[in-house]
């Protein structure tokens, strides 16, 4: 038996339905009878269609104008939560996402649960899962309290699947109250620059740690061979840290978390922090000349040897 009601706030970039939204609405329909979205922005009938594809009965949106979105969702939600008592809302782990669950924690007075894995519902109890300690430990949680529950999973938790729904039904609504939230206007928005596939999305992802050596190799070896299998390159913590590569291409805990076809790991020893970004990718490949390095415990194939050896040989196969 699952939850009554179980709400999703969704995002959009640019008119398409992110894909951790399309996570939550999949894991919605498995725990509850009832899944409706929540929606801030001007292009609320065009990500209908999506919407309710995966799920979603009914969208209710609110159009923010020139105020930032997340800034005045605090309020959207405690509004239509009082209106409509949901049992749990769920957010996506994204900078929106964050932004939208605080502002709704302290409107409505309850507890997030936040950097979930997982969730599990047997009848009124509700359950998140969560990488702590830098990933050594995993907990679950249980919701006290009153409803509505309010938690935040990471992008890549859950595996997106079609419900074959038709359009949502969409429901404006004009926020009563934000506050001086209101005041916070969107001046401006800038997309990063890439090449090729984003990094959360990609089939096929070549991250490189200290073992490539050296900055100036990141490019020749990592982004090389990234270009050649069409995909997308990453990094650990460490070789981010250290200024070689930017923020924007971390993988693990702290960084993005990736489940791509194939992930193939270039001189990285495998810290928990990073693995809990990639362990349930596919089929996973490491070269790293560590016998011994923690990698090699979630491989699929593992290669021994001096990644300034074996990357370029492989380059060369695949040039043929």
């Amino acid at each position: 038996m699952g939850l009554a009601k179980v709400w999703v706030y969704a995002e959009a970039v640019e008119g398409t339905v992110t894909g951790a939204t399309l996570e939550l609405l999949t894991k919605a329909r498995e725990v509850g009878d009832t899944v409706e979205a929540l929606y801030v922005g001007s292009d609320a009938d065009s990500v209908a269609a999506t919407l309710g594809e995966y799920g979603a009965s009914k969208v209710y949106a609110t159009d923010p104008g020139e105020t930032l979105g997340a800034a005045i969702a605090g309020a959207f939600v405690a509004q239509l939560a009082t209106a409509h008592a949901p049992d749990l809302v769920l957010f996506a782990q994204s900078y929106e996402g964050r932004d939208a669950v605080a502002r709704a924690s302290a409107r409505l007075d309850r507890t997030v649960l936040s950097n979930g894995t997982s969730l599990t519902v047997d009848g009124d109890t509700v359950k998140v899962g969560a990488a702590i300690f830098g990933g050594l430990t995993l907990v679950e949680t249980v919701f006290e309290g009153e409803k509505p529950y309010l938690a935040a999973i990471k992008a890549k938790s859950f595996e997106p699947a079609s419900a074959g729904g038709g359009p949502a039904a969409v429901e404006r609504v004009d926020v009563a109250d934000a506050g001086r939230s209101e005041q916070v206007k969107l001046t401006a928005r800038h997309i990063e620059e890439r090449e090729g596939p984003q990094l959360e999305d990609a089939a096929v992802v070549v991250s490189g740690g200290r073992g490539i050596g050296a900055a100036e190799n990141f490019e020749p070896y990592v982004e090389a061979l990234a270009r050649r299998l069409k995909g997308a390159s990453g990094a650990s913590r460490a070789i981010v840290d250290a200024g070689w590569v930017p923020y924007s291409k971390q993988v693990g805990q702290t960084g993005k978390t990736v489940k791509p076809r194939v992930y193939i790991a270039l001189g990285i020893s495998g810290a928990t922090q990073h693995m809990v970004g990639m362990k349930n990718s596919d089929n996973i490949i490491a070269i790293n000349k560590d016998a011994e390095a923690p990698i090699f415990s979630v491989a699929d194939l593992g290669i021994v040897g001096d990644v300034n050896k074996v990357v370029p040989q492989l380059l060369e196969l695949l040039n043929k």
